[in-house]
């Protein structure tokens, strides 16, 4: 099977992919969102101010990505050639991507806070803290895709190219765009690859020397066999965090090896070829990603699937109740 035939099977599964995706990620991120905001699971202030960010970031993601470029584009709709704000909606669209990966990175870190950083925890892990740095990241990432505005025109293409809009061919070759173009790369989601492996790594090392470390003491103490509450919270938390930011970086993986490998081309270095239905399967895939977190909470957080039992159960409840009487 020759590569036009995978990339045209690719863009007929993308038909029925994308909007049964947009559904799920819609009603996921909101529900999501929904039971955060009532703060009853269990979680502290600042963990939850996190979490309702990335679904809230995740939720636009699905609206300003899947439902108003791939949809379009999938289904070659004519009137997405009317509409004359393309580059607006490219700063947008790449200034919440880019909180996704952020607000992840931002996550991890304050999780190795406060796993690893005793004395700084108790100032750094607050729900104060935690919108200082939301917005802060969210600033930063608004301020940085501005250049998107003026290296893109303001028509789409309808042939499934994963540029929703023209890019102008002078940028297209230009080593100082295209510079840029790499540093947007490496800024989302490369710098962010990076930081999380390497959090991941000095948290799990630090709850691995403490664990050792309580359980000689405990041993030392009588042989105590109680369960140690303090070793089942940060089992928890590591399972939560293994879970998001593994999920992360598998889903977007694709994506930002050919994001690179197509800068890399355009300015001459094509001594590896990487087929551009590639390219289409990591959209498929980082799309994805946006839906997947509620998963991740009903499986990790027993709080969590008890709020969704009960959201779940009011519309049943509320027939019975009709019924009875």
């Amino acid at each position: 099977m020759d590569d036009y035939m995978i990339f045209a099977a690719v863009v007929a599964i993308e038909k029925i992919y994308y909007p049964i995706l947009a559904v799920v990620g819609v009603s996921v991120n909101l529900v999501t969102i929904m039971i955060f905001s009532r703060g009853k699971c269990g979680l502290s202030g600042s963990t939850t101010r996190y979490l309702v960010a990335m679904a809230t970031a995740d939720l636009l993601v699905v609206i300003l990505d899947l439902i108003l470029r791939q949809i379009p584009i999938a289904y070659e709709l004519s009137f997405v050639q009317l509409i004359p704000v393309c580059n607006i909606h490219a700063v947008l669209l790449y200034a919440v991507t880019d909180c996704t990966v952020w607000f992840t990175v931002t996550f991890t870190f304050d999780r190795f806070v406060l796993i690893c950083c005793q004395k700084l925890r108790s100032k750094y892990c607050t729900k104060r803290m935690a919108a200082l740095v939301l917005g802060t990241v969210t600033i930063l990432c608004s301020l940085k895709d501005t250049t998107w505005y003026f290296m893109l025109t303001n028509w789409y293409w309808l042939n499934n190219n994963p540029w929703f809009c023209y890019m102008n061919v002078l940028m297209m070759l230009s080593d100082v765009w295209g510079a840029i173009e790499i540093f947007h790369s490496i800024f989302t989601p490369g710098i962010p690859f990076v930081l999380i492996l390497l959090l991941n790594f000095l948290t799990v090392r630090h709850i691995l020397a403490s664990n050792r470390t309580r359980r000689r003491l405990r041993t030392v103490s009588k042989g105590d066999n109680h369960k140690d509450q303090e070793m089942d919270s940060r089992q928890k938390s590591i399972v939560l965090l293994f879970a998001l930011s593994g999920n992360f970086i598998i889903l977007w993986s694709v994506f930002m090896i050919y994001s690179m490998w197509q800068r890399l081309f355009n300015l001459g270095f094509d001594s590896v070829y990487i087929p551009p239905f590639i390219l289409e399967i990591g959209f498929m895939l980082q799309l994805l990603s946006c839906c997947t977190n509620a998963c991740i909470y009903a499986v990790t957080q027993r709080n969590f699937r008890q709020q969704l039992k009960n959201i779940l159960n009011v519309p049943f409840s509320g027939v019975v109740q009709h019924v009875k009487c």
